[in-house]
């Protein structure tokens, strides 16, 4: 298992509020047609004047053949498009990571 964790920052003519709204209700969805996508996990920060980025964004994949086919797809292609619209690319951090659970709580 792989995973794309992506550290969003907000472009800055966008309050916070803003950039949530258009994550939620625009993006998200997006996310939901990349083929390939196993699992999809956001992380909001509880005091977003004090963090370093405005949300966490992982995007799980069997493979990173797989990660990068769905980068490669029209999918893939409107998603790239849409983080412009509401995030800066510039500034934002994209790590590619492979997952091992160590262990659960019961």
């Amino acid at each position: 298992m792989v995973k794309m964790v992506v550290l969003l920052v907000r472009k800055e003519s966008l309050s916070y509020e803003e950039f949530l709204t258009h994550w939620e209700e625009e993006h998200v969805p997006l996310v939901e047609e990349l083929p390939g996508v196993e699992r999809y996990v956001t992380s909001h920060p509880t005091d977003p004047e004090k963090s370093a980025y405005d949300g966490v964004a992982e995007v799980y994949f069997e493979d990173m053949g797989t990660l990068g086919a769905a980068f490669e797809s029209g999918a893939g292609e409107a998603l790239l498009a849409d983080a412009e619209a509401f995030s800066d690319q510039d500034v934002g951090e994209v790590l590619y990571m492979e997952e091992e659970t160590r262990f659960v709580a019961e």
